[in-house]
């Protein structure tokens, strides 16, 4: 045999580093199978992805010996942040390169490090059990191995730690046949006060054999899935050219920069076989910030967004890696179904925006990433289900329901994974992905040791599911979280690269080709009753105020909408929030979601106050028969229609307000409406006035003035007339004392003899005088007939003075004695 040399490297007394903190949507991107100096610095967590008890497999390995002692498990620690490959092969060598720490207060003398190929897990519960196992157990975590898998350490001080690299041929492991083995690497040595040598520490790692190629491969599907939380808001502002939205908040624009969690999901998604699972809501919010597009800041200012290049180049790269794949569209925003189903579906209306959701889903994929996209697939939270959740999922046209294992559990009898597909009844089936498989991507895939560990699970469970009926295909699916972190999707790509290179047990298949597969008569087609939805799901629902809160919006803006002359430029807006407002994404942050729906009914409101009644002072109404006029003032910048104005009245006086009055306002503008009345008897009364729609239902607020109703009777109508009278009396009687100052000859002026005509001297100021009197008057021809009366003084004036304005003309004419 040959010799191998060690390779390691020693750091003594590096401290435990803390946890890390993180934030959704803005995790540091970490390579899968790198850093291999930061794993063994941190005590190892609860591990990722445990083990879920599913479909009860074939008898395995017998049960494992008691293991040692708590104090003996807890001596040291080791974990595994490196093995290539994942999956080896003839010929290839494994390399496993980790870290093992001393967490005693006491240094450990004559210490090792080595590799521990152990038995074959001949099942699925077989690799869970060597999974949960915490100690060394003789007899089944088999003999180190010489050479290179092995690496003198000698003392290692309390609190110390050592990185090693530990490598093997892998035809020098006691593999016989294709299967899943167990490979430990264990510290061995000597505590001190303690006589002997003992294994103070292990840790184990499943690594799947296939020289050869199965019988038949298993289909394997891979949901790889676009969704984000919801970002934009209902308001929009003016821009240049078009109405600019606005978002609750720069995150989006994190995800899809680069290195940010959506723009690596595309990265890592662009070049593996796996089914797009996308929320239409986010193209369109990404789709939004290729133009201009404003955010709120911390302090609830809107500032201009600045991401428009990265939303170009993300959805350019989303459009090439989805080119030729298969796209499932979810609804529009990603609905809870489940809340729906429980809370919802009480509440008048609720259900009614999933067939508009999904339809909406379905365009904005198509016009966004310009490809065919399939809405026939419904995926509640987490795949758990009852009967109304898959009625309420079924109820927008889906016939696949996604669910897991888990949840759709089966019985006792069954010893093999069944195939995915099942007929639950009414033409749905049910894609049951396994619950194993999809739940081991999460956790913590920031560290190395995680993360190889969920993808040496996972090749191992995948490869033991075809050992299970080697000569039987089955179809299986893997549901992951819906929304990874950047290092869970790093981990997620990591492992379908492994088994796309070496597992040829396995072969990708579409989600459609998944769901027309031959069900297994076996396998359970029973739903779960409703008593057996998980509680911890079950409290993290939306309640039912929230759909509520919904409906309030959705009849506000529908009497909104039937007064607008252009009512889509606020149905897009509000109607994508409305469905943003139920999103799966609101789940466990109620506070949150309360507040979106707040802001959203708070802007509605902020607009519908716009058309309003101007508040009108009291008024005084002179006679029975009157107008009132009521002012409508329109801030919004489109016109209003479809409104009437009504009144109504106190019955103390009688005052009749007639019929509705339509009303019209251009946007930007006020409008009077004038109402006629009549009233029975004088005095004073309230009278309101408010709008309403054409369906008869109110309209903003109401609004109350006093009018005051005084009638004029005959007895002050006849003093009037003789007041004016006396008036028209008097000036006539100034008028004619003018005229016959005018006409007294001047004693000093000499006698003309008559010429047989009359002529008017030219410069007569009395006469200009006397015809201005006359000509300031309104009854011009009135003013003639009063010079007219008065012609018994001069008893000779010519006829045709007389007449109109030409009366006053002779005033100052001479004639003979």
């Amino acid at each position: 045999m040959d010799e191998y040399v060690a390779e390691a490297a020693e750091t003594p007394g590096t401290p435990t580093a803390p946890a890390r903190r993180r934030r959704l949507g803005r995790c540091a991107a970490v390579l899968v199978t790198a850093v291999p100096l930061l794993a063994g610095v941190f005590q190892p967590l609860p591990r990722a992805g445990a083990a879920v008890p599913s479909a009860p497999s074939a008898p395995s390995s017998p049960a494992a010996p008691a293991a040692p002692t708590a104090d003996e498990s807890r001596t040291a620690t080791i974990s595994i942040s490196g093995l290539t490959p994942s999956a080896p092969g003839k010929g290839d060598t494994v390399t496993v390169s980790g870290r093992v720490s001393n967490r005693t207060s006491s240094d450990i003398t004559e210490a090792k490090v080595a590799l521990r190929p152990g038995a074959r897990l001949d099942t699925r519960s077989a690799i869970d059990r060597a999974d949960s196992r915490a100690a060394y157990v003789p007899g089944v975590d088999g003999e180190e191995i010489g050479g290179r898998g092995t690496v003198e350490i000698g003392d290692l001080p309390a609190g110390s730690g050592f990185s090693f690299t530990l490598s093997v041929p892998a035809d020098k492991l006691p593999f016989d046949e294709p299967g899943v083995y167990q490979l430990g690497v264990s510290l061995s040595g000597q505590m001190a006060g303690e006589a002997y040598e003992r294994v103070l520490g292990i840790e184990r790692t499943p690594l799947p054999w296939q020289p050869s190629a199965p019988g038949k491969a298993t289909q394997l599907t891979f949901l790889w899935p676009l969704i984000s939380s919801a970002h934009v808001t209902a308001r929009t502002e003016s821009g240049e050219q078009r109405r600019m939205p606005v978002f609750m908040d720069d995150d989006l624009g994190a995800e899809i920069a680069p290195g940010g969690r959506l723009q690596q999901m595309v990265a890592l998604g662009k070049d593996l076989p796996v089914t797009w699972v996308v929320d239409p809501d986010l193209l369109a919010s990404v789709e939004a910030m290729t133009n201009s597009y404003k955010v709120l800041n911390d302090d609830g200012e809107e500032v201009v967004g600045r991401g428009q290049n990265n939303a170009r180049r993300w959805l350019h790269e989303l459009r090439q890696a989805v080119e030729d794949e298969e796209v499932v569209a979810l609804p529009f925003g990603d609905p809870d179904l489940a809340s729906l189903a429980h809370r919802g579906k009480n509440v008048s209306g609720a259900l009614s925006h999933l067939g508009p959701a999904t339809d909406l889903g379905r365009m904005t994929v198509k016009t966004t990433l310009l490809t065919e996209t399939s809405t026939d697939f419904a995926w509640p939270v987490e795949g758990a289900v009852d009967p109304s959740i898959v009625s309420v999922a079924t109820s927008a046209g889906a016939h696949n329901v996604i669910t897991r294992s888990d949840s759709m559990r089966e019985s006792g009898a069954l010893n093999h994974t069944p195939t995915a597909a099942r007929p639950i009844g009414g033409g749905t089936t049910a894609i049951v992905a396994d619950a194993r498989l999809s739940k081991l991507f999460q956790g913590d895939m920031t560290r190395a040791d995680n993360s190889v560990r969920a993808v040496q699970w996972f090749l191992a469970h995948t490869q033991s599911i075809t050992a299970q009926q080697p000569d039987r295909q089955r179809s299986i699916v893997v549901a992951p979280q819906r929304m990874p972190t950047t290092s869970q999707a790093r981990t997620m790509a990591a492992a379908l690269d492994s088994l796309q290179l070496s597992g040829g047990w396995a072969e990708f298949v579409s989600l459609a080709e998944a769901a027309k597969a031959e069900p297994d008569p076996r396998a359970s087609r029973t739903v779960p009753g409703q008593g057996s939805y998980p509680s911890s799901l079950r409290k993290r629902e939306m309640r039912t105020e929230a759909f509520e809160e919904i409906r309030a919006i959705r009849n506000t803006l529908d009497d909104f909408k039937s007064i607008l002359s252009d009512p889509t430029r606020v149905e897009t807006p509000f109607s994508n929030a409305l469905h943003r407002s139920m999103s799966t994404s609101w789940r466990g942050d109620r506070e949150e979601a309360a507040e979106y729906r707040d802001s959203v009914h708070d802007y509605l409101k902020e607009l519908t106050g716009g058309v309003r009644l101007v508040q009108k002072s009291e008024m005084k109404l002179s006679g029975r028969s009157a107008t009132i006029p009521v002012t409508v003032q329109n801030n919004l910048i489109q016109d209003v229609e479809n409104l009437e104005l009504r009144l109504t009245s106190g019955r103390r006086i009688g005052l009749d307000v007639g019929e509705a009055q339509p009303v019209r306002v251009e946007g930007g503008h006020s409008q009077s409406v004038k109402v006629p009345t009549t009233a029975k008897a004088n005095g004073r009364t309230w009278v309101e006035a408010r709008l309403y729609t054409e369906d008869g239902d109110p309209w903003g607020e109401k609004m109350r003035f006093q009018v005051e109703v005084t009638e004029i009777t005959s007895a002050v109508m006849l003093v009037i007339s003789g007041g004016v009278l006396l008036v028209v009396l008097a000036g006539v009687r100034m008028y004619t004392q003018r005229k016959r100052a005018g006409d007294r000859p001047d004693p000093d002026a000499p006698l003309e003899p008559r010429a047989g005509g009359s002529g008017e001297p030219e410069g007569s100021a009395e006469a200009a005088e006397a015809a201005e009197a006359a000509g300031d008057t309104d009854e011009g021809s009135e003013g003639g007939s009063g010079g007219e009366a008065g012609s018994g003084q001069a008893g000779d004036l010519p006829e045709d003075t007389g007449t109109g304005r030409r009366g006053p003309s002779g005033v100052g004419e001479k004639v003979d004695r």
